[in-house]
Formats: C-alpha cells, structure tokens, sequence
C-alpha cells in the first residue's frame, strides 16, 4: 500500500527518468516539465492499489500526454521560433546554460531530426530506440497493433539515422574538415579558419540568414574567415549532420533548426557552402545523423 508521502517519493525517485522520456519526445524542457507535472497530477488522482509496476504506468502515462501535446503542436505547425539576425546580438542571452547543457546531453543533431517525425513515429522511437520499451508496451500508447508500431519505429529510424552503410572513408575525411571548421567558427579562431578554408571558397545564403549589410555571396577566404568570426555566436548552437547527403551543420537553438549549412569539402578545405534559412527549403532539406 502507497501512502501519500510514499508515493509522492517514489515519484520523486522517477521524476529524472520521466523528465528524460519526455524531453526527447518533446524537445523542449519547459513542454517536459508540464509533462512530467500533468503525469503527477494523473498518478494522485488515481486509485494506487493496483499498481504492480509504477515505473511502466508512468512511462505509460507521460508517454501518452506527450504524444497529445505533439499532436496538438503538429495542427497549429509552427514556423521556427526565431530570427537569424538575433543570434548574432553578444548582449542576448540566447539559450540559458542549463538549457545548453541538456540539449548537449542529448545531442543537439538529434533534437533536430526528431522535430521531423510524426507524433506516433516519435513516440515509437524514442521509447523503443532510446529506452528499450517493448512495441507490445508502446502500441497501446500510440493506438496501433503492435507489428504496426514496429514499423512506425522503423520509418522514424531510417529518417532519423539515413543510410548508415555511407560511413566511409571519404565521408570520414569530410566530416573532419567540417568538425575543423565549426571547432575554429565557435572559437572565433581567424587562423584556424584561415587554415580550413580553400583560398577560393565561397559562401552564399539566403537573404534572411544574413544581418544587414552582408551580401548573399562572399568569396575568398580571408573574407570569409572574417566574416565567420563576426558572426560566431551562432555557431554556440550549431552540431554537425548528414546535410543533404552530406556532412554539414544545423544551427538550432533550442534544438530547433533555425539555419543549415551544406558544405562543399575538397581535399582537405572547405571549398564552398551554402546558408539556407527559408523554411520551406529547410522542411524540404534531407538531415540525419552523422555515422558514428
């Protein structure tokens, strides 16, 4: 028998857990709190007895109040939550610390891709893929008889992840050059970027990722490199992914994609890429994750 103080710990002892299902669901730590404080809510209003397994009942029930909250996002779909100019303001506190370092814990690529899913596909995943919840657990949840689940889990895996059999060489080699150039981005560092740049390359963006003044097209890398460092602050919220086939980067603050990079690499250079902030173009736009 649960008394009061009993149950209120032993919700307590699983509220980290709950909060984790449900920021991966939802992506947003302020929509996971509610989530976590609604299932809270369902647990004291609810006849305890019978519980044999509260953990499961819990998951269950903070599981099925996300993919409510989800569904509700996906009819009144939203337009990304920001203005590129803002993230170049250094007195704007952009994205709070405590928030910077959940999004790290979880990967800010990741949130990214998992905003792409459909609610059922995300609910699918996240449970199964990422807390090993059984699909006999998970179609209940999502209204779906459990071969169906697993395929939902399947399709969100393969948008999630792509092709993982691309993991080659030449990607690899890629993927450092890319890494070199957002390590130098983020640190402001002239020369490192000098160095990652070919002498030729050239930058070209959308209109609404650039502040005033900046033309859609910069060429050479001393200017480039210069223009990089003016605007280091995004890349405080960007990580790397597979960009239309590619390695590339996403700006996300928050861990929502605000900007994306696609990003030509010769020999050991970036040689061009592209700024693309039209959110039709970004919806349109193959991501997933990079191969391990």
């Amino acid at each position: 028998m649960h008394t009061d103080d009993g149950l209120a710990r032993d919700f307590e002892s699983l509220r980290g857990h709950l909060h984790a299902v449900a920021y991966r669901m939802l992506g947003s730590p302020a929509e996971a709190d509610d989530a976590v404080q609604e299932t809270w809510l369902r647990l004291a209003d609810h006849d305890v007895e019978d519980l044999r397994n509260l953990p499961g009942w819990l998951t269950t029930v903070v599981s099925r109040i996300c993919l409510d909250m989800l569904r509700a996002r996906t009819a009144r779909r939203e337009e990304p939550l920001d203005d590129p100019a803002r993230l170049d303001n250094d007195t704007e506190e952009n994205e709070p610390e405590h928030e910077a370092v959940l999004i790290d814990s979880v990967g800010r690529a990741l949130l990214v891709v998992l905003d792409r899913l459909g609610p059922g596909e995300r609910v699918a995943f996240v449970l199964h893929d990422l807390f090993a919840v059984p699909f006999d657990q998970i179609a209940p949840i999502v209204g779906r008889t459990t071969p169906t689940t697993k395929k939902l889990a399947s399709r969100a895996r393969q948008r999630v992840r792509g092709d993982q059999a691309t993991g080659t060489l030449e990607l690899a080699a890629q993927r450092h050059v890319v890494d070199a150039f957002l390590g130098a981005a983020r640190t402001g560092d002239l020369e490192g970027l000098l160095a990652v740049l070919a002498p030729d390359v050239v930058r070209t963006a959308d209109t609404a990722a650039l502040p005033p003044g900046l033309a859609t097209t910069a060429r050479g890398a001393s200017v480039v490199a210069a223009e990089t460092v003016l605007l280091r602050r995004r890349s405080q919220t960007a990580a790397l992914a597979l960009v239309d086939g590619h390695p590339g980067i996403v700006v996300a603050p928050h861990g929502r994609l605000l900007l994306a990079l696609t990003i030509a690499v010769r020999g050991d250079r970036v040689a061009a890429y592209r700024v693309i902030a039209d959110p039709a173009r970004l919806r349109r736009l193959p991501i997933t994750l990079l191969p391990s």
